[in-house]
Protein backbone atom coordinates (compact mmCIF):
# COMPACT_ATOMS: atom_id res chain seq x y z
CA UNK A 1 0.00 0.00 0.00
CA UNK A 2 1.12 3.12 -0.76
CA UNK A 3 1.49 5.92 1.78
CA UNK A 4 1.56 9.37 1.75
CA UNK A 5 4.97 11.78 2.43
CA UNK A 6 3.34 13.05 5.77
CA UNK A 7 2.39 9.35 6.87
CA UNK A 8 5.79 8.53 6.32
CA UNK A 9 7.41 11.52 8.15
CA UNK A 10 4.83 10.34 10.89
CA UNK A 11 5.93 6.58 10.96
CA UNK A 12 9.56 8.10 11.14
CA UNK A 13 8.90 10.16 14.29
CA UNK A 14 6.80 7.29 16.08
CA UNK A 15 9.81 4.21 14.94
CA UNK A 16 12.30 3.93 17.66
CA UNK A 17 14.77 1.81 15.34
CA UNK A 18 15.95 3.23 12.22
CA UNK A 19 16.78 0.16 10.62
CA UNK A 20 13.45 -0.93 11.54
CA UNK A 21 11.75 1.58 9.63
CA UNK A 22 14.17 1.44 6.62
CA UNK A 23 13.56 -2.22 6.48
CA UNK A 24 9.40 -2.08 6.67
CA UNK A 25 9.46 1.19 4.31
CA UNK A 26 11.25 0.06 1.81
CA UNK A 27 9.01 -0.76 -0.79
CA UNK A 28 8.04 3.27 -0.10
CA UNK A 29 11.09 5.07 -1.14
CA UNK A 30 11.76 6.05 -4.87
CA UNK A 31 15.36 5.80 -6.17
CA UNK A 32 15.01 6.67 -9.41
CA UNK A 33 18.10 7.89 -12.14
CA UNK A 34 16.73 11.27 -13.92
CA UNK A 35 17.43 9.06 -17.22
CA UNK A 36 15.20 6.16 -16.01
CA UNK A 37 12.58 8.65 -14.60
CA UNK A 38 12.62 10.42 -17.91
CA UNK A 39 11.86 7.39 -20.10
CA UNK A 40 9.35 6.15 -17.92
CA UNK A 41 7.31 9.41 -18.57
CA UNK A 42 8.20 9.31 -22.24
CA UNK A 43 6.25 5.75 -22.46
CA UNK A 44 3.76 6.56 -19.89
CA UNK A 45 2.36 9.92 -21.53
CA UNK A 46 3.32 8.20 -25.31
CA UNK A 47 5.87 11.04 -26.00
CA UNK A 48 8.55 10.81 -28.76
CA UNK A 49 11.66 11.59 -27.47
CA UNK A 50 13.18 13.64 -30.41
CA UNK A 51 9.83 15.50 -30.69
CA UNK A 52 10.46 16.31 -27.00
CA UNK A 53 14.06 16.80 -27.64
CA UNK A 54 13.37 19.67 -30.17
CA UNK A 55 10.44 21.44 -28.15
CA UNK A 56 13.07 21.68 -25.73
CA UNK A 57 15.35 23.94 -27.20
CA UNK A 58 18.64 21.83 -25.69
CA UNK A 59 21.68 20.59 -27.33
CA UNK A 60 20.59 17.33 -29.19
CA UNK A 61 23.63 15.57 -28.34
CA UNK A 62 23.62 16.67 -24.92
CA UNK A 63 19.83 15.95 -24.10
CA UNK A 64 20.46 12.48 -25.72
CA UNK A 65 23.41 11.99 -23.34
CA UNK A 66 20.44 12.90 -20.67
CA UNK A 67 18.37 10.29 -21.37
CA UNK A 68 21.35 7.81 -21.91
CA UNK A 69 21.97 8.19 -18.22
CA UNK A 70 25.87 10.21 -19.13
CA UNK A 71 25.27 13.18 -17.93
CA UNK A 72 23.34 14.70 -15.56
CA UNK A 73 21.04 17.82 -16.04
CA UNK A 74 21.00 21.07 -14.37
CA UNK A 75 17.66 22.07 -12.65
CA UNK A 76 17.53 24.12 -15.58
CA UNK A 77 17.88 21.89 -17.99
CA UNK A 78 15.19 19.15 -16.36
CA UNK A 79 12.62 21.82 -16.94
CA UNK A 80 13.52 22.72 -20.11
CA UNK A 81 13.15 18.95 -21.06
CA UNK A 82 9.55 18.44 -19.47
CA UNK A 83 8.67 21.57 -20.81
CA UNK A 84 9.73 20.25 -24.28
CA UNK A 85 7.13 16.63 -23.54
CA UNK A 86 4.71 19.31 -22.64
CA UNK A 87 3.78 16.92 -19.39
CA UNK A 88 1.73 19.08 -16.30
CA UNK A 89 3.11 20.88 -13.81
CA UNK A 90 2.29 18.29 -11.03
CA UNK A 91 4.40 15.48 -13.49
CA UNK A 92 6.90 18.06 -13.00
CA UNK A 93 6.86 18.34 -9.33
CA UNK A 94 6.94 14.81 -8.85
CA UNK A 95 9.71 14.15 -11.12
CA UNK A 96 11.90 16.81 -9.49
CA UNK A 97 11.05 15.57 -6.18
CA UNK A 98 12.17 11.63 -7.05
CA UNK A 99 15.25 12.54 -9.01
CA UNK A 100 16.44 14.98 -5.87
CA UNK A 101 16.20 18.35 -7.44
CA UNK A 102 14.15 21.46 -5.75
CA UNK A 103 10.44 21.49 -6.65
CA UNK A 104 9.11 24.97 -8.24
CA UNK A 105 8.15 27.13 -5.35
CA UNK A 106 5.91 29.79 -5.91
CA UNK A 107 6.83 32.03 -3.15
CA UNK A 108 10.15 32.78 -5.86
CA UNK A 109 9.48 35.26 -8.87
CA UNK A 110 11.60 32.74 -11.02
CA UNK A 111 9.41 30.05 -10.16
CA UNK A 112 6.68 31.68 -10.00
CA UNK A 113 7.29 32.51 -14.23
CA UNK A 114 8.13 28.82 -15.38
CA UNK A 115 5.10 27.36 -12.86
CA UNK A 116 3.08 30.02 -14.85
CA UNK A 117 4.49 28.39 -18.62
CA UNK A 118 3.51 24.87 -17.05
CA UNK A 119 -0.10 26.07 -16.44
CA UNK A 120 -0.41 27.69 -19.69
CA UNK A 121 1.17 25.10 -21.94
CA UNK A 122 3.99 28.19 -22.78
CA UNK A 123 7.11 26.43 -25.07
CA UNK A 124 10.51 27.00 -23.60
CA UNK A 125 11.04 30.06 -26.11
CA UNK A 126 7.86 31.72 -24.48
CA UNK A 127 9.30 31.10 -21.19
CA UNK A 128 12.99 32.50 -22.22
CA UNK A 129 10.74 35.50 -23.68
CA UNK A 130 8.77 36.22 -20.18
CA UNK A 131 12.22 35.69 -17.93
CA UNK A 132 13.94 37.99 -20.33
CA UNK A 133 11.58 40.63 -19.66
CA UNK A 134 11.04 40.32 -16.23
CA UNK A 135 14.76 40.57 -16.33
CA UNK A 136 15.70 36.91 -14.41
CA UNK A 137 17.93 34.49 -15.93
CA UNK A 138 16.63 32.76 -18.87
CA UNK A 139 16.50 28.48 -19.00
CA UNK A 140 19.56 28.27 -21.37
Amino acid sequence: MKKTTQELFDLMKRTQEFDSYMQNTREERVNLTVSAALEQLLMEKNKNKSKSIEASGLDRTYAYQIFSGVKQPSRDKLLALCLGMEITLEETQTLLKQTGYPVLYPRTERDCAIIHAFLKGLSIVALNELLYEMELPIIS
